[in-house]
């Protein structure tokens, strides 16, 4: 039986429709992750823990495969403010939380790309540039350097 032009086109848009729909579910971010820059530093207050989203979401899970550029671009800025205020933490006091929260944060997000297809390589240069941040070229204290690893292992092996 031969469908009628009209009914074709349809079939062929329905059918192009659903194919869209179900492939969108690896290409967006969970709610939680385009919250902001407090999200992500409201969720690394557990690491070296479990740190998640929204209490679900773990932060590799905000880099997803075929992400469009805007929400790209709403979650590389939160997690880039986020590594900005943690470096400055950071280098006030290298021996409190903040480097092994920015460790993991970078292995969270290291994760996360590690899946993508390159799709993320800006951002990742951007978080360890934000993350390492270092004026007048001081040598990092041995305690950051030490918390930043724990954190960043952790991030990678969890986040």
């Amino acid at each position: 039986m031969r469908l009628p032009p009209r009914c074709a086109i349809a079939l062929a848009g329905l059918t192009a429709l659903l194919a869209f729909g179900c492939g969108a579910e690896n290409d967006e971010a969970p709610g939680g992750c385009l919250e902001g820059e407090s999200a992500y530093l409201d969720a690394l207050r557990d690491a070296p823990g479990r740190v998640r989203l929204a209490g679900e979401t773990p932060i590799s899970g905000c880099l997803a495969e075929n992400q469009g550029g805007g929400e790209l671009a709403i979650v590389g800025a939160a997690m880039v403010k986020a590594a900005t205020r943690l470096n400055g933490e950071a280098r006030t006091d290298p021996g409190g939380p903040a480097p092994l929260r920015l460790g993991y944060l970078l292995g969270a997000a290291d994760r996360g790309a590690e899946r993508t297809g390159g799709i993320h390589a800006d951002l990742i240069r951007r978080l360890e540039a934000a993350a390492l941040y270092n004026p007048g070229v001081r040598p990092l204290p041995p305690a950051f350097e030490r918390a930043y690893r724990r954190g960043f292992e952790a991030g990678f092996a969890r986040g």
